[in-house]
């Protein structure tokens, strides 16, 4: 277990769903939250890159073992797009409904809305030493918004006939793509 660990994302939403999993996984006995670093510029071409970046960054900043993901959605009919551009689908400033948006326009009259949602964590460490690990899970994209939970694409991913909107947290947080990963993740930390 490490003893103090940074979730390196300024997205509370994201942040609140990891601190839940990484505390039912056992992986931190402290979820640091009140320390600030700079942002950082995701330039990788992979989501493992952005992650890298990020937990890189955090603990330059921090001195604190830093976790970060970069996630993904896949769509098959947008022949995998919009991928390690899934934050800025709908340009460089998009809100999450922009985003949306955007992916329900370009799926409008589609009707293969096979989808996966991939996360890539990494967690580094202050001796520069790091691991990544990766988790995914198959749905598809629900023709338009439902349900009032979560955030990002959450109202419009689809798994067993309900968007991850429509569940409760503790729902999502056994089944999603990031959950996966960071279960991945105690696995390779032999947790």
């Amino acid at each position: 277990m490490i003893p103090r660990l940074l979730i390196a994302t300024k997205n509370a939403g994201k942040r609140e769903e990891m601190a839940a999993i990484l505390v039912r996984l056992g992986v931190a006995a402290e979820v640091v939250t009140d320390v600030d670093w700079p942002d950082v510029e995701e330039t990788g071409e992979t989501l493992e890159e952005n992650a890298l970046l990020k937990a890189r960054a955090a603990v330059e900043a921090t001195g604190l073992p830093s976790l970060a993901d970069d996630t993904g959605l896949e769509v098959e009919a947008l022949g995998g797009a919009p991928g390690v551009h899934t934050a800025r689908f709908a340009g460089p400033h998009a809100t999450f409904d922009d985003n949306i948006d955007r992916l329900l326009r370009e799926l409008d009259g589609v009707a293969d809305r096979r989808a996966r949602f991939r996360t890539v964590v990494a967690l580094a460490f202050p001796d520069g030493d790091y691991v990544t690990a990766e988790g995914s899970i198959e749905g598809r994209i629900a023709e338009e918004r439902r349900g009032d939970t979560g955030f990002g694409y959450d109202p419009v991913f689809e798994v067993g006939g309900r968007t991850f909107a429509e569940m409760s947290s503790e729902e999502k947080n056994l089944l999603s793509h990031r959950a996966r990963a960071l279960e991945a993740l105690g696995r390779a930390l032999g947790l």
